[in-house]
């Protein structure tokens, strides 16, 4: 979509721009296209080079796209599928389920004694992962592992996987220990394909699960990477904890701050000088991104260390400085 056209919904959310409501007579109707479900169960069937029997897997659809599909996949590949949340009303939709809100499925996982357990949002884009201890695999360990799928089998074109600016610290430190390369885009799974078509990237993707396999498809699909997962660990006969393991995660702390100027606070000589030296304090043990909201007079300051302490302090210290320059609101 345009940024244009964005830009006009979201003054459309917020009451400052009026669209006529259409009639019954210009609404649209739901239609159950069988043929089509059907064929794309098919496709991603086709997608695995494994069968799944005598592994326990467990589905949270959201209460939403994948309800029809994800659990027909898994059982056509031999799985033996626990399904929750695949209930839809109409209304339920995310509601207290799927990938964000993954601790259900955690539990759900260790309770049944499963393998691993795959979460999808409710349009189904998106997947998270959680493995057979119940912890949770983020999108950022998806990339890291099946970057490093595609690396051993010479699969990585560029020898590089796409992630965003706000991808965590771990999957960058994870990747230079694997000698895999990375382009770092603006959050938005738009910028990730952007980046993929512009340069050949095959892989990438956000650490909420919106993972691009540009080979298969030119959009996140929940159900296919949670197939490419179940490939990584039937080809490597490893279980889940173990493919992610190499990939700690950083502790991160980010707060929003309103501004009178985003440019102007951001740009500010002293603010700049103040990022500069958080910046040479963490060296190479941790990072700190000051970066201006795309739809909000906010600023976001967020730093990722050793520890939450850490983090605080020079969260704090930036945030201090744009007080002191009297760029905040209030």
């Amino acid at each position: 979509m345009e940024e244009e056209t964005l830009l006009k919904v979201e003054d459309y959310i917020d009451g400052k721009l009026e669209i006529p409501v259409a009639g019954r007579e210009d609404i649209g109707r739901t239609v159950d296209y069988v043929a089509g479900r059907n064929r794309y169960i098919g496709y991603l069937i086709s997608m695995s080079k494994y069968s799944f029997k005598n592994k326990r897997v467990g589905l949270d659809v959201a209460n939403g796209a994948a309800w029809q599909i994800a659990k027909g996949v898994f059982d056509a590949l031999g799985a033996k599928t626990f399904v929750m949340n695949d209930d839809p009303n109409g209304y339920n939709i995310n509601t207290d389920c799927g990938s964000t809100h993954i601790e259900h499925l955690q539990k759900f996982v260790v309770e049944k004694g499963l393998d691993v357990g795959f979460a999808y949002d409710g349009d189904a884009d998106r997947c998270l992962a959680v493995d057979e201890k119940g912890n949770v695999v983020t999108g950022d360990h998806i990339l890291y592992m099946y970057g490093l799928y595609m690396k051993e089998r010479g699969k990585l074109l560029n020898n590089k996987i796409v992630a965003t600016i706000m991808s965590n610290f771990g999957l960058f430190k994870a990747l230079d220990k694997a000698g895999i390369g990375y382009d770092k885009v603006n959050v938005g799974d738009k910028y990730v394909y952007e980046n993929m078509v512009n340069t050949g990237n095959r892989i990438g993707g956000e650490e909420s699960g919106h993972i691009i396999f540009l080979k298969y498809a030119t959009t996140g699909d929940g159900i296919l990477t949670s197939l490419k997962l179940m490939e990584v660990m039937l080809a490597k006969e490893k279980p889940m904890s173990e493919l992610a393991a190499p990939m700690v995660m950083y502790p991160q702390v980010l707060k929003n701050v309103r501004v009178k100027s985003k440019p102007e606070a951001r740009n500010d000589p002293d603010v700049q000088k103040e990022v500069e030296a958080v910046t040479e304090a963490l060296g190479s043990n941790g990072r700190i991104l000051v970066r201006e909201s795309g739809t909000e007079p906010v600023i976001r300051v967020m730093v990722e260390a050793g520890s939450n302490e850490e983090c605080e302090k020079y969260v704090d210290q930036v945030i201090d400085v744009i007080r002191a320059k009297g760029h905040i609101i209030g």
